[in-house]
């Protein structure tokens, strides 16, 4: 069977949950939209799961299988196995593959089209390697649980406050040593600038871990979000008038020991090799915004004003543009990086990862340059101004961007037809239930004067 576990890792896993006391497993994989999923099996099971894999029913599971052909299998990966603290170590997770049958890999498994396209960049001879930067908002559930229009944000502290005024201090200290214990490593929480909202960073590294790590942040966020009574949003826009969250990826190619993005003698300490891959994502931005902002919520948070890119440019001193090249400590070659700041946590981390990994291998295929970098702010010029210098606009709606994921054929061919097929029908089917819906903005518009 492909991805059979090795008996090694067989016994480290099995020693560890007898060592600390394991009773159940969570069996992890996601759905085509990013939603995690799950069976549990009793730990008396692990050793044959691991051995052997087990059967689901994938045609419950958005966008996977018919009800003709509903049988899938799941393989877990060895790497991923981690007790969860919050139960007291009772329940562990790890998180699998899906395939067909025992030996045949799923096509639409959203870990697997990550894989793809890791094993080409491979074959070109570079390790993709990202840093997601996930913002979140908390709310006061209140006596009866809301959580929608009626929640309000926990607190009204802003950018990097204090614990006078950062009321969820107390909960990021608990949620930390938790992802710590999970295997991640992290460098900083903050309040950030919103009222209410937050971030946890934690470090980068390959992309398929990293799109595990980014399951396993949010899962830890929301569980033990509720022991403090408060509810754990990834909405991209889920409050009017105030900033919505992004989900900024770093992003850098390297191989073995050496970051190719570096050149010291580039005014960006940016390599050749950097330009081609940034050309191919503002190439293919578009084209890429219907997966890594899948929502119709998502473009909400993408308009002027809120500190989230609306135009396709690039620049290092311009919080405006949708990629930035973060400064870096002189000489410090492993920090010369890419942030693509379009991204929203709402997309499914493994989608995103590969399509934008796709992009930056299509512009260094195609050797792309990539326009003039502008550091002032877009917002501020005129319409002319902007077509004269080649900007483009992000999609204004998720209709649109689906247009433009549909007519890209790059894209579309990295995520493969299974994949491209089934996200445009779930693009279509949310497009349609936003666009009849009769809104309470609307009633409060028209009602009293038509």
């Amino acid at each position: 069977m492909l991805g059979k576990v090795p008996k090694s890792e067989i016994e480290r896993i099995v020693s560890d949950a007898r060592d600390k006391g394991v009773q159940f497993v969570d069996l992890e994989f996601v759905d085509l939209t990013g939603m995690p999923k799950m069976c549990e099996i009793t730990v008396e099971r692990l050793e044959d799961t691991l051995n052997d894999g087990t059967w689901f029913d994938g045609s419950s599971i958005e966008g996977f299988a018919r009800i003709a052909e509903s049988d899938m299998f799941l393989v877990p990966d060895s790497a991923t196995w981690a007790p969860m603290p919050w139960t007291g170590n009772k329940t562990a997770r790890i998180i699998c593959d899906v395939y067909v049958d025992e030996k045949t890999p799923f096509e639409g498994d959203p870990r697997r089209v990550l894989k793809r396209q890791v094993e080409k960049a491979a074959k070109m001879g570079f390790e993709y390697k990202v840093g997601p930067e996930l913002e979140f908002f908390l709310f006061k559930t209140g006596n009866g649980g809301e959580t929608g229009s009626a929640a309000q944000v926990h607190d009204h502290a802003g950018y990097f406050d204090l614990a006078t005024r950062d009321e969820a201090v107390e909960l990021r200290q608990e949620i930390v040593p938790a992802l710590e214990k999970m295997g991640m490593k992290i460098e900083k929480s903050h309040h950030e600038v919103a009222q209410g909202q937050h971030e946890i960073d934690f470090t980068y590294g390959n992309a398929l871990p990293i799109a595990d790590a980014v399951l396993t942040y949010k899962t830890t966020v929301k569980t033990l979000s509720k022991k403090y009574g408060l509810y754990a949003s990834f909405m991209p826009k889920p409050v009017y008038g105030i900033n919505g969250s992004g989900m900024h990826v770093h992003q850098s190619l390297w191989q073995g020991s050496k970051n190719m993005f570096y050149d010291g003698s580039d005014p960006y300490w940016l390599s050749p090799t950097a330009k081609h891959f940034m050309a191919g994502i503002i190439e293919h931005a578009r084209g890429i915004a219907a997966i890594t902002n899948p929502t119709v919520n998502s473009y909400k948070r993408l308009v002027p004003g809120y500190e989230a890119p609306v135009y396709v440019c690039w620049g290092r001193i311009n919080r405006s543009a949708l990629i930035r090249i973060p400064r870096n400590l002189i000489g410090k070659e492993k920090g010369t990086r890419i942030e693509c700041r379009f991204p929203d946590p709402s997309c499914n981390p493994y989608l995103a990862f590969a399509a934008m990994l796709a992009a930056g291998l299509d512009g260094i295929e195609r050797k792309l340059e990539p326009p003039n970098a502008v550091e002032e702010r877009v917002y501020g010029y005129e319409e002319e101004k902007r077509k004269n210098l080649g900007i483009k606009n992000l999609p204004g709606s998720l209709e649109e961007a689906a247009s433009d994921f549909a007519a890209d054929k790059v894209i579309r061919s990295a995520l493969g037809e299974h994949v491209s097929e089934r996200l445009l029908t779930v693009f279509k089917k949310d497009w349609d239930g936003y666009r009849t819906q009769v809104t309470p903005w609307e009633k409060e518009r028209y009602y009293g004067v038509l």
